[in-house]
């Protein structure tokens, strides 16, 4: 599979067949994902790779089990979601937080360090940190992608990187951006249909005009 062909077949997935993977395969995919550019060369990274269903289950139990169709219904309308594609994708997504994760063969929990709070910097080169991890999350779906894996992620919501921490055990200097779910996909596992994007539409020359 070549590079462009793996940029185009990675999809998010939320349904798995009960499958384990190689520990061999988990160690190559976060690999790729240290040979992203980081902020300041040091790729001050780890990652908590959890694959005992007990610790799961605990990890996951502050994540919401599904949701009620008027629930997705309010959702969709508070969230201002009024493109019909938009709308599937959510209305696929959305219930299977917490499925998509717990049947997962493997959940990895990325770990950097950031120097300063997110929601109060300053400036953008304060969130430099942040801005790198993204970077190293995208390499480990791309290799996945290329071994023929799914993932998929959820960025914590509340107090569930709090929860996390308690339950984990990772210092306080570290943040977790997401938690990401990998394993072989369902051979009908749902792929949402991606927005097709003109990209001469998207592309400025020299200016925006």
């Amino acid at each position: 599979m070549d590079f462009f062909e793996v940029v185009h077949k990675r999809r998010t997935i939320r349904d798995f067949e009960n499958k384990q993977i190689k520990d061999e395969d988990i160690k190559k995919i976060i690999e790729a994902g240290f040979c992203a550019p980081t902020n300041d060369h040091m790729r001050d990274w780890n990652f908590i790779v959890i694959k005992d269903k007990k610790t799961v289950i605990t990890l996951l139990d502050i994540v919401p089990k599904g949701i009620s169709e008027e629930d997705m219904s309010n959702l969709i309308r508070d969230w201002n979601l009024n493109d019909n594609e938009q709308q599937a994708c959510y209305r696929d997504a959305v219930p299977k937080q917490y499925r998509m994760l717990a049947d997962a063969s493997v959940i990895i929990i990325p770990l950097f360090k950031q120097k300063t709070k997110i929601l109060s910097a300053d400036n953008l080169s304060q969130l430099n940190g942040f801005a790198s991890i993204w970077c190293c999350i995208e390499n480990i779906f791309l290799a996945a992608t290329a071994m023929n894996y799914g993932c998929n992620l959820r960025i914590p919501l509340g107090n569930e990187d709090e929860w996390s921490k308690k339950i984990l055990g990772y210092p306080d200097e570290y943040m977790m951006p997401c938690f990401i779910g990998i394993g072989q996909a369902q051979k009908d596992a749902v792929t949402v249909r991606q927005k097709t994007i003109d990209i001469d539409e998207r592309i400025h020359w020299n200016s925006w005009i």
